[in-house]
């Protein structure tokens, strides 16, 4: 059964990353963002629709040189979801991504150099309704700042946040994003919650540089969890040393966590133990691969023994718990059938199917009834 979240979200303004909205009382996006070479027009374009798949609401694509902005214009050609181009110094890249439909520019105002050079770029994103976002990095932090606070702290990071949002705010520029990341855990966490109760803009969080598929989701949960939980957070990315489709799925299921999303099954499943009467582990396993393709929302649960098993599956939209001789399926809380070990995995995958079409057919009689 599905709950809604208790989670307060922060107010904040909001803005577009192309047709998706960052803000205000719109869901928060999921992003990642491609690791193949940009001038690889052809790779590129296949990992973007990639993680588009996977539920991405927006990629961003590293733009290097000229070379890679104009291979940026091919991209974006062949995709359809935002695209958010990341840029570092140069703002001639800026400019020329900005006459190829880039959604987003990802670059730092302080450091584009010369005043008419930063009006430059900021008058062009004006001109396209770009927005801008601000990325403030524990890891290339101004050598200024580094001095004077000794090393990274969260205090450093919001005031190089503030140097390049008091320049956007001096060109009467307000369509813009910030984040503060770090791979520590900690300073990051405690970076957004100064800047967020001094700015009234989206915050795009992530802890950068965050690991490995496993430490890196485990880091990436806490970290994010507790400013999420805070209402903090307006967009995730999820940093891992991993195919960029991990981060993605990584990314919902933490929102799934929260209850500020909803994509897909969320799965409850019990860690096995002696009592379990199938393998938990094995049907779980296999149910994750074969109900990928699944994006609608609904809650299922696995558990392997009658112990916790029938309170847990009155709770779920299907659910199974584990007995002897055989297993009993629940659907919408009530006893529905029993299945064998043998035919477990093909008649849950056949249960949910059939209770996804039937709610679906629901809705479109619903639909019909009330005329639409």
């Amino acid at each position: 059964m599905l709950h809604p979240s208790p989670i307060k979200r922060r107010k904040c303004k909001q803005i577009f990353v192309g047709d998706v909205p960052v803000g205000g009382d719109a869901p928060i996006a999921v992003q990642s963002m491609t690791n193949t070479e940009t001038c690889d027009v052809d790779a590129t374009v296949a990992q973007v629709n990639a993680i588009a798949h996977a539920g991405a609401d927006i990629v961003r694509v590293s733009v290097p040189s000229m070379d890679a902005a104009a291979a940026f214009g091919k991209i974006r050609q062949q995709v359809s979801v935002p695209l958010v181009a990341d840029i570092h110094f140069d703002y001639k890249i800026a400019l020329e991504v900005a006459k190829h439909g880039v959604d987003c520019l990802r670059i730092n105002p302080g450091n584009i150099g010369r005043e008419d050079r930063i009006r430059s770029v900021v008058e062009c994103a004006r001109d396209k309704n770009i927005p801008i976002r601000i990325g403030v990095n524990a890891g290339s932090l101004e050598k200024d700042l580094q001095r004077k606070y000794g090393e990274p702290t969260p205090a450093a990071l919001v005031e190089s946040a503030f140097r390049h949002i008091d320049i956007l705010d001096r060109l009467n520029f307000d369509n813009f994003k910030v984040s503060l990341k770090a791979s520590e855990v900690f300073m990051a966490v405690a970076a957004y919650r100064l800047i967020a109760d001094q700015i009234d803009k989206p915050l795009h969080l992530g802890i950068t540089e965050a690991g490995g598929l496993r430490s890196g989701t485990v880091k990436s949960s806490v970290g994010l969890g507790m400013l999420l939980m805070d209402g903090i957070g307006d967009t995730i990315r999820i940093s891992l040393a991993a195919d960029p489709v991990e981060e993605v799925k990584v990314g919902f299921d933490i929102l799934k966590s929260l209850k500020l999303r909803s994509r897909g099954i969320n799965f409850i499943a019990c860690p096995s133990c002696s009592r379990q009467n199938f393998d938990v582990i094995s049907t779980m396993n296999e149910l994750e691969q074969r109900l990928e393709d699944v994006i609608e929302p609904m809650d299922v649960a696995i558990i392997g023994c009658y112990v916790n098993g029938p309170g847990e599956a009155k709770e779920a939209e299907v659910g199974l718990t584990g007995a002897s001789p055989s297993n009993l399926v629940y659907v919408d809380g009530k006893p529905d059938h029993k299945l064998q070990n043998a035919d477990l995995l093909d008649g849950l995958e056949s249960s949910i199917r059939a209770k996804l079409a039937a709610r679906k057919a629901a809705d479109n009689d619903l639909i019909a009834s009330s005329g639409g």
